[in-house]
């Protein structure tokens, strides 16, 4: 027992006992101390500035998202003419002809868009609205049946018309597509923009006409802040409506993986492309496009050549948009077509 009383006090701190060696030990440990709570009290300090920051930022983003939400909705035309019904397989239509009701029918569109009448067998009609098909349809009774015919198209069933609206809406999906409507209101019709909404609407179009491009990019600042009407162009049945998260920025053209992509801390050029795949072996490297947000609120088209220094190391700014064109001996790939609204930029390759 006394020799663990000697051994107690012999390892017993003791600071009116201090041996001349002990002394920096003793300064080692209060210098640490002090170290750890000045930065204790320094990063609390620093944490509590970067969570009122994120939610001054966050209550900024969703005040601004909710007052672009209410200007949509101020903009919107929900109601439709039941006549500007677009027509497509699938659908059940009953024609009557006002001059002779035996030849009134009811009928469904076939998986080619036709339809088959009494005296004028099969007829196209994929694509037309209502209106457009009743037009169509006396002119061809008009020809050899009826002096002056007037038709009427009831669409019982309409299923043939669909648009997918993908990413930050309130209400994402597919939704039934009856008769055109424009951009805006296809807006409306998910729900208005989330929170987290970006300001770049990207339109993939399922069909399109020969020379006219497959995605179209609308800037929402244009349509929705200046008042940009042009931008607020017609959606039709089978388009796909994407509205990436802010602080995305899209690549196109030629290559693997075109499509939008999120800015991760500092993205260059080349980590663009590398994130949409990779270039194609038919890309002309030569020929690459940045459309880029300008500070007044425009878009500027800027030519980029990859071979030349720096340019790989370019910076990814919020809403860039990076078009890899294709080269000559690409012309036979397939065909893509690209347009930016309000830039005057709208680049088709066949």
């Amino acid at each position: 027992m006394k020799y663990l009383k000697q051994t107690f006090q012999r390892n017993t701190f003791n600071p009116y006992s201090l041996q001349s060696n002990h002394l920096p030990v003793l300064l080692l440990l209060l210098w640490i101390s002090f170290l750890g709570a000045c930065a204790s009290a320094n990063g609390t300090s620093v944490n509590r500035q970067v969570d009122e920051q994120q939610a001054v930022e966050y209550y900024l983003a969703e005040n601004e998202i909710r007052k672009m939400n209410d200007m949509i909705l101020a903009q919107t035309q929900m109601n439709s003419d039941p006549g500007e019904y677009l027509l497509g397989e699938g659908d059940l239509l009953k024609i009557s002809v006002f001059e002779a009701k035996e030849l009134d029918a009811t009928v469904r569109v076939n998986s080619r868009g036709f339809i088959t009448l009494p005296l004028i067998d099969t007829i196209g009609i994929k694509g037309l609205t209502a209106i457009e098909a009743e037009e169509k349809i006396e002119a061809m009774y008009k020809k050899g049946y009826i002096k002056n015919p007037h038709v009427s198209i009831f669409v019982k069933e309409h299923i043939s018309q669909r648009i997918t609206l993908v990413g930050q809406f309130n209400m994402p999906g597919t939704y039934n597509y009856p008769t055109k409507q424009r951009l805006l209101d296809t807006i409306a019709l998910g729900g208005g923009l989330s929170e987290k909404a970006g300001k770049v609407v990207q339109i993939r179009r399922s069909h399109r006409d020969q020379g006219q491009p497959n995605v179209v990019m609308v800037d929402l600042d244009q349509l929705v802040r200046k008042g940009n009407i042009q931008q607020n162009i017609e959606i039709n049945g089978g388009d796909v409506i994407f509205i990436p998260e802010a602080g995305v920025f899209f690549v196109d053209g030629a290559v693997k993986r075109p499509g939008a992509y999120t800015i991760k801390h500092r993205t260059v050029i080349q980590e663009a492309l590398v994130e949409a795949g990779g270039v194609e072996s038919w890309a002309a490297k030569d020929r690459i496009k940045l459309v880029r947000m300008t500070p007044n609120g425009e878009r500027k088209v800027i030519d980029l050549d990859l071979s030349q220094p720096g340019v790989k190391e370019m910076a990814i700014e919020d809403r860039d948009i990076l078009i890899v064109d294709a080269s000559k001996a690409g012309s036979s790939m397939k065909a893509f077509g690209i347009s930016i609204l309000g830039t005057g930029f709208n680049y088709t390759r066949r």
